[in-house]
């Protein structure tokens, strides 16, 4: 199951979950960790299976989507926001955004859109459902921009990943079979594409972004 396509789910209403999981479960690429239907218990699943994708509903009790968002991402939890919501309104999808949600489906078509979100999220990309409008799907497109890791070469992430693991220059180098030069070359690149000064913050920025990181 290591390879699985790891996924939990949060919504107070058991019905809709169910529904919800049971779409998901239909997908052999999909293994679905934990449910819960308020918040505090989504974010205890999170921190303890720490799931490539959380799916919260916007609504609950304890703590609704937002706020276990923005526990998420205070934690630095490697785990990748998407968001189930009946608002359509675009102050609620930007404070979504500015919380670092990557996925952002209507309730109304969840059956319909879940997977294709779930999907686009772990190949690093930003999903909002068609009816929320064009103008939110295109907010949403620019969140990958904003990071700036979206503008990086896959070898460049790459090096990243393994800078964000703590490994040495020399040790990048062995992994990736490559001169310790170009991995100095690549540590460079980065910073320049990401505005960054120094190893220590690009460290910093790389776990500020890791769950966009991870899934990328």
């Amino acid at each position: 199951m290591t390879d699985a396509l790891t996924v939990m789910i949060a919504d107070d209403h058991p019905l809709f979950r169910k529904g919800v999981a049971d779409v998901l479960r239909s997908d052999a690429a999909i293994h679905l960790v934990g449910e819960a239907a308020d918040g505090e218990t989504a974010l205890l699943i999170i921190r303890e299976q720490k799931p490539r994708i959380a799916v919260l509903d916007v609504d609950m009790p304890e703590r609704n989507g937002l706020q276990v968002a923005e526990a998420v991402r205070g934690e630095q939890l490697p785990v990748a926001v998407v968001m189930l919501t009946m608002y359509a309104g675009a102050d609620m999808l930007q404070r979504a955004l500015a919380l670092g949600v990557r996925g952002y489906v209507s309730k109304e078509s969840a059956a319909d859109d879940i997977l294709a979100c779930i999907h686009l999220v772990a190949s690093g990309r930003t999903y909002v459902s068609a009816n929320f409008g064009p103008a939110a799907a295109s907010a949403a497109a620019s969140v990958g921009r904003a990071s700036g890791l979206g503008d990086l070469t896959p070898a460049e992430r790459h090096v990243l990943k393994l800078i964000v693991a703590n490994m040495t220059t020399r040790e990048i180098a062995a992994t990736l079979e490559i001169s310790p030069k170009t991995v100095e070359n690549h540590r460079s690149n980065i910073c320049q594409k990401l505005g960054v000064t120094g190893n220590n913050a690009l460290v910093r920025f790389a776990m500020k972004h890791v769950a966009e990181l991870r899934s990328l």
